[in-house]
């Protein structure tokens, strides 16, 4: 009876506390940075950097009044520039993923059906980049794309052509370095999945006769889709975003999100401006979370009944 006091007052409330945290994290990092961020796309410009304009009025007789400024999400509606260059930003992100899964899913089951004894060393060796500073990365292939970089001078050195190729600032280019920089965060979703399943279920298909591509599509990519879906959420919400590489490696037509918020932060000084160009972004990112949300809640449900 004592034992069930102590951990009816001790275990529950650390229980709270623990769960409690990740929470507090979230609002703290989050939910209050894009609630300022909120706040600033409705205010208008200034000279003060962010401008700090209040939303909360009184009028001469004392009343509150909520004052929104929906011009700049007027201009973005009704501006085609950022209606292309949302487009753009959401096709260079699709690609990317499904490139990345076309690319990853091979290489996480190739780890994950590998001897237990090399996992850790496969492991190592697709977040062995991560040791190295992004920015150096995208340095290193500018280094190899150039026209006289490092491919292009070993080509010609061997006399297989005689040209350089155009292999920077270029759509090329672009997908190469997003799926080079995005390709272990959708490894790692999967093999943490396919590591997990039982090895006994496509045994089991061999025994019935089934061929090993049907056993794959009957077995092994149904079980590894929820990998399939967190992978893919894991590259495409920051490459939607992505600045770095679309502005070093990228061609001059190439219209990312992430270089309109530089621009208007940074060039146009226009914060509100480029507060509702981010509010909007993060609106748009929201649908697939959502939704991403939803399908797992179904799949516990569906596990739970």
């Amino acid at each position: 009876m004592n034992f069930k006091r102590f951990a009816r007052k001790w275990l529950r409330p650390g229980r709270a506390t623990v769960i409690a945290v990740p929470y507090f994290w979230l609002l703290l990092f989050f939910a209050v940075p894009f609630l300022i961020v909120l706040k600033i796309s409705f205010a208008e410009q200034d000279i003060a950097i962010p401008p700090f304009t209040s939303l909360l009025n009184y009028e001469d007789g004392g009343l509150l009044h909520v004052t929104l400024n929906l011009a700049n999400f007027q201009f973005i509606f009704g501006d085609e520039l950022y209606a292309d260059t949302y487009l753009s930003s959401l096709r260079v992100a699709f690609f990317t993923t499904v490139m990345c899964l076309l690319i990853g899913y091979p290489i996480a089951y190739a780890i994950a059906r590998t001897d237990p004894a090399r996992r850790n060393v496969l492991l190592m060796l697709v977040m062995l980049p991560f040791w190295t500073s992004f920015l150096l990365r995208v340095y290193a292939w500018m280094g190899l794309l150039k026209p006289n970089g490092i491919i292009n001078h070993l080509l010609m050195s061997v006399g297989l052509i005689s040209e350089p190729l155009e292999m920077f600032h270029n759509t090329f280019s672009l997908y190469l370095v997003m799926v080079y920089a995005y390709l272990p965060f959708m490894i790692l979703p999967l093999y943490a999945h396919l590591v997990k399943m039982d090895i006994r279920l496509l045994e089991a298909a061999n025994d019935l006769g089934a061929r090993p591509l049907k056993a794959f599509f009957a077995i092994t990519l149904p079980l590894s889709k929820n990998g399939i879906i967190a992978g893919s959420m894991m590259v495409f919400i920051p490459a939607v975003g992505e600045f770095v590489i679309p502005e070093l490696v990228g061609g001059p037509d190439t219209l990312m999100i992430g270089k309109v918020l530089w621009n208007e932060f940074f060039d146009n000084n226009n914060w509100p401006m480029a507060a509702a160009v981010a509010t909007v972004m993060v609106l748009l990112l929201i649908v697939p979370i959502g939704l991403f949300h939803r399908y797992e809640t179904r799949e516990l449900e569906g596990k739970n009944v």
